[in-house]
């Protein structure tokens, strides 16, 4: 059930930036321009998302002379899973996270910053790698980067368009439907979020239940959610929000705005639902 929510909200999400090049731009040839623009970025996130991430986190490659216990647990979890090894990467930053990336398990990697490899045990730390391996295993990380394409691609136009609006661009009833255009500046982001949020909060419980079905011990998971979370409130990530719905917890620290379009499920959501409540 899950699955098929994802690819709904998926195409959905697909389905609104075309309507917005057709309402914005006019007619057929709108519809069209925003179906390429689609087809574009699934392609762009198809061969190119897990580069981007990595090189925005400064991830540095790492190999099992110098990371042995970080990488022997990987291998273990991908026999396990029946997966191919990732990549594996050290992020430079104190912040505790992780992710994972890539457009198949053939094709993926691991990221995990210095900061969540000294704070977790390694139980914990065996639970959030399964988390992303899980994700790995679901094609979750092409998914999300495709979704998070797509949705800043409707931002970027909806800011274009208020540029425009702003200096003059649309003059004399030129260039394109007005109502469109303001509805798009004032409605589409939110609708792109909410649309994109539907994923990736969806994504992230499936993770969480695979993570806990491959070690076989969600206690481990839970722990080192809420003590991720106890750390990322004090020690916020930072960096590009476009790649939140890939970390394993929200990068910045939240206020009870932020929660509310966060790109994650509560911590204490997720505990409920590892531990059984």
């Amino acid at each position: 059930m899950n699955q098929i929510k994802t690819v709904a909200l998926l195409g959905l999400l697909s389905g609104l930036l075309i309507a917005i090049c057709y309402g914005v731009f006019g007619g057929v040839g709108g519809a069209l321009l925003g179906l390429g623009l689609a087809s574009v970025m699934n392609l762009g996130s198809w061969f190119y998302s897990d580069r981007i991430a990595l090189a925005a986190y400064k991830a540095q490659p790492v190999t099992a002379d110098r990371a042995p216990k970080l990488y022997y647990t990987i291998e273990k979890l991908c026999d396990r899973a029946n997966l191919p090894m990732p990549g594996v990467y050290i992020i430079p930053s104190g912040s505790p996270n992780a992710f994972a990336t890539g457009r198949d398990p053939e094709h993926a990697a691991v990221a995990v910053t210095e900061g969540i490899l000294r704070l977790l045990p390694e139980d914990e730390l065996e639970g959030v790698l399964a988390h992303e391996l899980t994700h790995i295993r679901n094609r979750d990380t092409l998914t999300q980067a495709v979704a998070a394409t797509i949705a800043s691609a409707i931002s970027f136009i909806a800011q274009m368009l208020s540029y425009s609006m702003w200096f003059g661009g649309s003059r004399n009833g030129e260039g394109g439907n007005p109502i469109g255009m303001l509805a798009t500046i004032l409605l589409a982001p939110i609708a792109a979020s909410i649309i994109q949020l539907g994923i990736s909060r969806t994504r992230e419980f499936e993770a969480d239940a695979g993570a806990a079905e491959l070690t076989g011990n969600p206690e481990a998971l839970a722990r080192a959610l809420q003590r991720i979370d106890n750390m990322a409130r004090r020690v916020p990530m930072g960096g590009n929000p476009a790649f939140e719905p890939l970390m394993i917890m929200n990068a910045r620290s939240r206020d009870w705005l932020r929660n509310l379009f966060s790109t994650h499920p509560s911590t204490e959501a997720r505990v409920q639902r590892l531990l059984g409540r």
